[in-house]
């Protein structure tokens, strides 16, 4: 667990004087989570955690966005999306990974993808996108993760390799099923132009 001279430390209470948005900052690698938890303390209540059990001990309803490694020994990153999502918390999470993705990503529930290395700007931009899509509703959040999965995917298969995937097709027709259900939504929405650069861009 973090100790009070972490960069990351933080206790609920302190959250709610500052009234700031909660990250969670996970990695095995205690140096790479202090220093995003550096990065992101001055407008973040920023908690860290280095090992999956530290990060379902830490995790609570506070916790708004969560940057999770992948790879991680004892419980990978993976196993702890899971039980992050099991326990229902509205968090939006970014694997924030040196693994390299492939169709294996399409039945996990991040809402991004970023693959190490990452700089400080990499980091803030997509704790910023997501929380801009936290009052999003269910229908319009699955959107948004499912349109990164795709673009995600586009960037690593080639077209053939993508043509065979049933996984890859797969997300292709829920893209295509929830662009009818969110599009009347999202047009109403004042940063629409916005969204859909961040997806499509």
């Amino acid at each position: 667990m973090p100790s009070d001279d972490d960069p990351g430390h933080g206790d609920a209470s302190d959250a709610d004087e500052r009234g700031l948005p909660t990250v969670l900052a996970v990695d095995d690698d205690q140096d790479l989570a202090d220093t995003y938890a550096i990065w992101l303390r001055d407008d973040y209540d920023v908690r860290t955690a280095y090992d999956g059990e530290s990060a379902l001990e830490t995790i609570d309803d506070a916790v708004d966005v969560v940057l999770l490694d992948r790879r991680m020994p004892d419980m990978s990153g993976g196993e702890v999306l899971d039980r992050i999502r099991e326990a229902g918390y509205d968090v939006r999470v970014s694997m924030l990974t040196a693994v390299e993705p492939d169709v294996d990503i399409v039945d996990m529930g991040f809402d991004e993808y970023l693959v190490k290395p990452v700089t400080r700007e990499d980091v803030v931009d997509v704790v910023e996108r997501l929380l801009a899509r936290a009052d999003y509703d269910d229908d319009v959040q699955e959107y948004f993760a499912v349109s990164e999965k795709v673009a995600t995917l586009e960037a690593e298969l080639s077209p053939e390799e993508r043509s065979e995937s049933d996984e890859y097709q797969r997300l292709a027709d829920r893209k295509t099923e929830l662009e009818d259900v969110v599009d009347e939504e999202l047009m109403e929405m004042q940063d629409f132009e916005d969204a859909f650069r961040e997806i499509e861009g």
